[in-house]
């Protein structure tokens, strides 16, 4: 759940956000419209990118134990929830942002899911994690410029499991240095940003 710097250029991400909602566009939950806070910056991940990375993620994601690292909205997290993952984790620091996740999984009735109320960083710093995650989105703040700390994290911490799906959205300008071990699958880009799916042997 990225945080722009420039607001005005990513307004358009999503049409919902003026009311502070979002849809799930898919899955069991298809049309469901949920609220979140209005915390600076926070904005869902735009309808086409999310069908565009779930039609990418089709033949992974049922059953899948999922990461959403910068959860903001749910707005991943949820999505792969409603098309059949097994579990998501959703990582949120700011805590009004963290309670809605928890109400709006309870409107939907939702099992399998977790949130878990602080930054990525710390989060990926604590190494007793009982599983690898079989797909992970890394969407931070534009600003804060954590793709490379939260890669890094990953592997360092035996977080991914072999075959891992790795979703990474940027702004395009943004760099990171993927390991060796990760294959771009796909590649795409609008006029604000960059999105990827990679795979890990």
């Amino acid at each position: 759940m990225s945080r722009p710097g420039n607001k005005a250029a990513n307004s358009t991400a999503n049409s919902t956000r003026g009311n502070n909602q979002l849809r799930i566009i898919g899955g069991s939950w298809r049309g469901r419209k949920l609220s979140f806070p209005d915390v600076d910056g926070l904005r869902p991940t735009g309808d086409r990118i999310r069908e565009t990375l779930f039609n990418w993620l089709a033949p992974d994601i049922q059953g899948a134990h999922c990461l959403d690292l910068f959860a903001g909205s749910g707005a991943l997290g949820l999505e792969a929830l409603s098309r059949g993952a097994g579990e998501s984790v959703l990582i949120e620091k700011h805590p009004a942002a963290a309670q809605a996740l928890v109400k709006n999984l309870t409107l939907l009735n939702a099992t399998g899911a977790k949130v878990v109320n602080t930054d990525a960083v710390t989060y990926l710093a604590n190494t007793d994690n009982p599983k690898a995650f079989d797909v992970v989105f890394i969407d931070p703040p534009f600003q804060l410029k954590l793709w490379q700390k939260s890669i890094d994290l990953l592997e360092q911490g035996n977080w991914l499991a072999g075959g891992c799906a790795i979703y990474v959205e940027s702004g395009l300008t943004d760099s990171y240095c993927p390991p060796e071990s990760w294959t771009l699958h796909r590649d795409k880009t609008t006029s604000t940003l960059r999105y990827c799916l990679f795979y890990r042997e």
